[in-house]
């Protein structure tokens, strides 16, 4: 089902997951629909930033799929609220950063960690062809910050919800630390062979709860001196 999404606009898309229950909620679909995605694709000519699939943005990286980012933000809506912090690890060209700010504005926080300073450059550009997104950065709404995202980024913490945009070797304790209480983490980890998606929910007297979910497929999470092999396409 998720990848009959694709369209030739972003609001056929973002109608696309909406309809296919990929999106499931109104204010989800509505900070999809604010954000265009071909603003931070590297082939915006055509319709390519609108299909359901996940698109190089260079260094080895990828902007995931849009059934990809609904599911996440679905996950953790609860958590992204007005005034709510929320951490992107392994922000990339800084599209989901400005889907949530739109979710956790006004008065949230939106901080993006990248290890390689092109994207964290390239990011803060895209987010800058639209005037909202714009003030978001210049407001400090929106902070990318280049850093090794495997262990979070504590400085600006804790965090209601936190979003792993890549595939962590292992559940970082680190991450789980810098949730707030309550708060959530969505995070794929790699498994022998496989990835899986992990929703880690910490509630208010700071319990925590691990659940595996479903399969997935990630460009694994990195820091600088490490490259993927960049043959096959990931979520």
């Amino acid at each position: 089902m998720a990848w009959m999404c694709s369209a030739t606009t972003n609001q056929g898309l973002v109608n696309n997951l909406w309809r296919n229950g990929l999106i499931k909620t109104a204010r989800v679909k509505d900070a999809f629909n604010k954000v265009d995605r071909a603003h931070f694709c590297l082939d915006t000519n055509d319709t390519l930033p609108y299909e359901d699939s996940p698109q190089t943005i260079g260094y080895d990286a990828t902007i995931s799929a849009p059934h990809i980012h609904a599911a996440a933000l679905e996950s953790l809506e609860k958590y992204l609220q007005p005034g709510h912090k929320f951490l992107d690890v392994g922000s990339g060209s800084g599209y989901l950063c400005a889907v949530a700010a739109h979710l956790v504005a006004p008065g949230g926080k939106v901080v993006g960690v990248e290890h390689i300073k092109q994207l964290v450059d390239m990011s803060k550009e895209n987010l800058t062809k639209d005037q909202v997104h714009k003030q978001y950065l210049e407001d400090g709404d929106i902070e990318i910050i280049k850093a090794d995202g495997r262990l979070g980024y504590a400085a600006k913490g804790p965090y209601d919800a936190i979003h792993v945009g890549a595939a962590a070797a292992t559940l970082h304790q680190e991450l789980i630390d810098q949730l707030n209480s309550p708060g959530k983490l969505f995070i794929p980890v790699e498994s022998g062979y496989s990835q899986y998606i992990w929703e880690v929910t910490k509630d208010e007297n700071g319990e925590v709860k691990k659940e595996k979910k479903y399969g997935v497929l990630f460009v694994p999470l990195t820091d600088e001196k490490q490259y993927v092999t960049p043959n096959s396409m990931r979520n």
